[in-house]
């Protein structure tokens, strides 16, 4: 199918910068295959008036865990530990194949319709998170979260999971997969050595949670005497393409071990600040030349997972805590949110930015709204004023999953109604209002 979006506003890559012109912008199948000029033998199947519109490339969120959207708003005001095994652990244990499907259904409503069209989830039943991805024309990369102590047979039921769900979702060239240890306090260091050695095994990539809160570092530092960052490079998890999701308790011994081993870094602002564990140093890792990335994290301890909210967060907070308002500006947030969660991926060479030859996957914002007038700088808006309703369509590669803010390839009422009968069933509807 051939689409023209015509005489738009688009946000392109320029060298190291990224720049607003005036363009079309020709999709052919699953691909962008001309921008200004129309490429040969362009058949226009559909067009998209591009007026009073800007188009970016889809935001890419690089940590999250989409069946927890369910749990949004039930686990709020506690310390880190006893909102994962005094509430959200618990909730898990009821869960079923089906309200794992439909929390990753929400999950991505959501998503779409505040601009990402590529998410890294950490999930735990296996097939249901696909299952939502191939029917909503969304792309992900999955990792069936791993628990495990030494060789015990959960930890190797789990691996022997992940292996089948990959294998499972091989016609799905949206889907791909690597490894998930959950993180250093659920998986010992003989476990995690063995998931290291399975991703090289298998030549998959790692993404685990890592030094995300104080208690966390007081309980490997007693057990390991050293840091989470520096066990997980012991374990061999480094040796693969790795993601590390938050990195809040870091010190520069840690992010020199990151820089090293090209470690990418996903910094979860809302709920690394909602859970009380701090603020990760991104700055300074930033200045190391690590590549930093953006998630949301899960709706059940960020409560949201629109990107736009969190790349404000982003950069607002850093300049705060660095006493300087050159840090983290409006385009480096740009690069973390797009680009730099492509490179986290492996994904730089198909998505991440607006080139001929990468994926189709844009979403295309409406400039008649009161955030994004007037239209001076529309890259530091979308950090600083935009708020993810301005997105009116979604395509995801070469394909229009939401037009005029209507999702075409999922019933929404039907996901709300599912999940208000499971928080009915599972006594989360507390009816506070």
């Amino acid at each position: 199918m051939g689409i023209v979006i015509k005489n738009t506003l688009a946000i392109l890559p320029q060298g190291a910068e990224d720049v607003v012109r005036q363009t079309d912008i020709y999709i052919e199948e699953d691909r962008i295959t001309g921008i200004g000029q129309m490429p040969g033998g362009f058949v226009e199947d559909k067009v998209i008036d591009g007026t009073d519109k800007l188009v970016i490339p889809g935001l890419i969120n690089c940590h999250t865990h989409s069946y927890m959207s369910f749990m949004r708003n039930v686990a709020d005001d506690l310390s880190f530990m006893d909102w994962l095994f005094g509430t959200i652990d618990p909730i898990e244990q009821q869960m079923t194949d089906e309200d794992t499907y439909w929390g990753a259904n929400l999950a991505i409503i959501e998503m779409m319709k505040s601009g990402t069209t590529c998410f890294n989830d950490m999930q735990m039943n296996i097939h249901q998170t696909t299952r939502a991805v191939k029917e909503s024309g969304m792309r992900a990369v999955i990792s069936r979260g791993l628990v495990g102590s030494g060789n015990d047979e959960a930890g190797q039921m789990r691996l022997r999971q992940a292996y089948e769900e990959r294998d499972a979702a091989k016609d799905c060239d949206r889907l791909s997969f690597v490894l998930g240890p959950h993180a250093p306090f659920t998986c010992d260091e003989a476990f995690m050595k063995i998931v290291a050695q399975e991703a090289k095994k298998n030549g998959m990539g790692i993404h685990i949670h890592l030094s995300e809160s104080e208690s966390e570092i007081g309980q490997i530092q007693e057990k390991y005497g050293c840091s989470p960052i520096a066990l997980a490079e012991r374990c061999g998890l480094f040796d693969v393409p790795a993601v590390a999701a938050h990195c809040v308790q870091i010190d520069d011994a840690d992010m020199d071990i990151l820089k090293a081993k090209n470690v990418s870094v996903v910094t979860n602002p809302a709920s690394n600040m909602k859970l009380g564990n701090g603020f990760a140093p991104v700055a300074g890792m930033l200045d190391k030349g690590i590549n930093v990335c953006l998630g949301t994290d899960g709706a059940a301890s960020n409560n949201c997972l629109n990107m736009f909210h969190e790349l404000s967060l982003l950069t607002l907070i850093h300049k705060g805590v660095g006493k300087t308002p050159q840090c983290v500006s409006a385009k480096e947030g740009f690069r973390i949110a797009t680009i730099n969660g492509a490179k986290a991926l492996g994904m730089e060479k198909e998505i991440g930015s607006i080139e001929v030859g990468k994926k189709a996957d844009l979403a295309i914002l409406d400039l008649n709204t009161p955030s994004l007038t007037p239209r001076n700088n529309l890259i530091a808006g979308l950090s600083y004023s935009a708020n993810g309703s301005e997105v009116d369509t979604v395509i995801i590669n070469g394909q229009v999953t939401m037009e005029g803010r209507k999702i075409l390839t999922m019933d929404e009422q039907l996901v709300y109604r599912k999940i208000q009968e499971i928080i009915v069933r599972m006594g989360l509807d507390r009816k506070e209002y």
